[in-house]
C-alpha cells in the first residue's frame, strides 16, 4: 500500500468536541448536510451559510468533567438518521441523562493480579445503587416547523462506570433496516465484571434495534441485562456480537450483493484492533434469555475476544520491572478466559500497538474512528478502509498529534497491513487531537473532528475538517 499526503480543508471550528460526524438530507431540503454532534449536546449541520444549530440538548446531558479534572467519556455518544428520515423526519439520539451521577460500581481502581484468583472474578452487585449514570437512546422527530420534539424512549441503560459508553454509537444497518446500537463494556479497566462475555449483559455487544416495531413502553425500565426488559422490548433487539471493549460505531460497505461491516475495538495497554465480517448469526434477545434459563452459552455470536484477548494478542497486564526500569513486565490477565474463547474469537482485519517502533508505523494511544473511502478524489484510498487514532506517541513535550491511517481487505483473510496517511496541516504549536471520524452517504468524502485539548470541558476547541487530496 502507498503511502500518501492529504489536506485537511476547514468546515467549522470553535465547536465544542464533536463525538459524530454524518450527511443527511433533512425534509424539505434538496441539499446533503453534514451534521456535527458534540459531545455537550449540540447538534449542528452545515448550511449555505455556514454553521446553524439543528437541535440543543445540552440540559439533557449529564453534568460533564468527573472526577478526572475534565476527561469524560459521558455525553451525546450517538447520532442516526432513519433511512426514510427525508421523507418522516426521524432520527435518534444516545446519551448520558443529566441528574444520574451515581457514585460508581467500585470504590477502588481495579487492578487484575493473575495471582490472586479473587481479583480475576468480581461481580457487579447492588446495582440499584452501585452505578455510575445512566445511558439513554431515544427516537425523535423533524416537525413540519423544523422544531425536534421527543418521540419515545426506546431503552435505558444503567452503566458501572464513567467510561467505555460507546461513541458513534448509533447507526443503521443498510441491510436489516435495524438500528445498530454499540455499546462498550461498561468502563473501568480490564472490564472487572466480564460483562462484555456476558450474554446477558447488555455492555460490551452490537445491539440492532427494531424501531419498526412500535413495543416499547416509555419509558422503559432502567435495566443492565437483556432478561430485565420485558417481553415486548427483548421482541425489538437481536445481538450481533460480543467481546466489545469500546468501540466507535460499526461501518457497512456494500460488495455486491452484500455488506462487509466493519468495527473497531478500543485496546486496553497492547493494541487497537479493526474487526471486519459478513455473514453474523443475530440471535434474537428473547432466543439469548431462553438459552440462559437453560444455562448454556452456546450463542454463535461473534465474538470479538476481549476481556480475554485485546485484538491478536492475549489481554496482558504491564508491570515494570523493578530490577530494570527501563523494562516491562507483561503478564496474561486471565489465562483461562484467553484459552476458552480462543477458538471462538473473530481475528481482527488489522492491529496496531501502543509501542512499535517501525519507522513507518506510529504508537497509537485510542481508536477514535473507522470509515469506508469509496470515493474517488483520493484515487489511493478507494475502496480502502481509514480510521484515525486520538493522539500518536511522539517525544515528551511535543504537543499532541492524532493520527490517520488505512488498511485493505485481504482476501486470503490473513491480518492486513496497515499505512500511515500524512496530514499536511499546520497545526503550529496546538494540541490537535483526533476524537472522530466520518462519511457522508456515499462514502465518497472523509470528515474528521479535531479537538485541541483531552477535556471536554475546556470548550470551543474542536474543529472539523474534509480530508482532501
Amino acid at each position: 500500500m502507498k503511502k500518501m499526503k492529504v489536506r485537511l480543508w476547514p468546515i467549522a471550528g470553535k465547536i465544542n468536541l464533536p463525538t459524530v460526524l454524518k450527511t443527511a438530507i433533512p425534509p424539505g431540503d434538496s441539499m446533503e448536510r453534514l451534521f456535527i454532534a458534540t459531545q455537550t449536546g449540540e447538534i449542528f449541520y452545515v448550511g449555505d451559510s455556514g454553521l446553524r444549530t439543528f437541535l440543543d440538548i445540552s440540559d439533557r446531558i449529564i453534568k460533564l468533567g468527573g472526577p478526572r479534572g475534565g476527561y469524560d467519556e459521558r455525553g451525546l455518544l450517538g447520532l442516526a438518521f432513519h433511512p426514510q428520515f427525508y421523507f418522516n423526519g426521524l432520527f435518534y439520539l444516545h446519551y448520558s441523562v443529566a441528574g444520574t451521577q451515581g457514585p460508581g460500581a467500585l470504590t477502588e481502581h481495579f487492578n487484575p493480579n493473575p495471582c490472586d484468583p479473587e481479583t480475576l472474578s468480581l461481580r457487579w452487585n447492588n446495582r440499584e445503587t452501585k452505578y455510575d449514570h445512566i445511558d439513554t437512546v431515544e427516537e425523535w422527530l423533524l416537525q413540519a416547523n423544523d422544531q425536534p420534539q421527543k418521540l419515545r424512549t426506546l431503552l435505558n441503560l444503567k452503566r458501572p462506570f464513567l467510561n467505555h459508553n460507546g461513541v458513534n454509537s448509533l447507526n443503521f444497518s443498510p441491510e436489516t433496516g435495524k438500528l445498530v446500537l454499540t455499546t462498550g463494556d461498561g468502563g473501568s479497566g480490564y472490564d472487572p465484571f466480564n460483562l462484555s462475555q456476558d450474554d446477558m449483559e447488555i455492555a460490551g455487544k452490537i445491539i440492532e434495534i427494531n424501531v419498526a416495531k412500535n413495543q416499547f413502553s416509555d419509558p422503559p425500565p432502567i435495566v443492565t441485562r437483556f432478561d430485565e426488559l420485558p417481553e415486548p422490548i427483548q421482541e425489538t433487539l437481536t445481538v450481533m456480537a460480543k467481546g466489545v471493549r469500546n468501540i466507535p460505531g460499526i461501518v457497512f460497505q456494500r460488495f455486491y450483493h452484500q455488506y462487509i461491516k466493519y468495527a473497531g475495538n478500543v485496546g486496553q495497554d497492547l493494541a487497537e484492533s479493526i474487526f471486519s465480517f459478513v455473514h453474523y448469526n443475530p440471535i434474537p434477545v428473547p432466543q439469548l434469555v431462553q438459552t440462559s434459563l437453560m444455562n448454556s452459552d452456546q450463542t454463535g455470536l461473534i465474538n470479538f475476544g476481549w476481556r480475554g484477548w485485546e485484538g491478536t494478542l492475549p489481554t496482558s497486564v504491564i508491570k515494570e520491572c523493578t530490577s530494570k526500569p527501563t523494562l516491562d513486565e507483561k503478564i496474561m490477565a486471565y489465562y483461562h478466559e484467553a484459552v476458552k474463547i480462543s477458538g471462538q474469537r473473530l481475528p481482527p482485519l488489522t492491529s496496531y500497538f501502543h509501542q512499535d517502533p517501525r519507522p513507518d508505523k506510529f504508537a497509537g494511544t485510542a481508536l477514535t474512528g473507522v470509515q469506508v473511502y469509496m470515493g474517488n478524489g483520493i484515487p489511493n484510498l478507494t475502496g480502502s478502509v481509514v480510521f484515525s487514532d486520538l493522539a500518536r506517541k511522539e517525544e515528551s513535550g511535543s504537543p499532541a498529534r492524532g493520527a490517520l491511517a488505512y488498511t485493505r481487505l485481504r482476501a486470503d483473510d490473513k491480518l492486513s497491513a496497515f499505512t500511515v496517511i500524512e496530514t499536511d496541516h499546520p497545526f503550529a504549536t496546538e494540541a490537535a487531537y483526533y476524537v472522530s471520524l466520518g462519511t457522508n452517504l456515499n462514502q465518497s468524502r472523509l470528515f474528521l473532528g479535531v479537538y485541541g485539548s483531552m477535556k471536554v470541558t475546556d470548550f470551543n476547541q474542536g474543529t472539523v475538517f474534509e480530508v482532501i487530496p
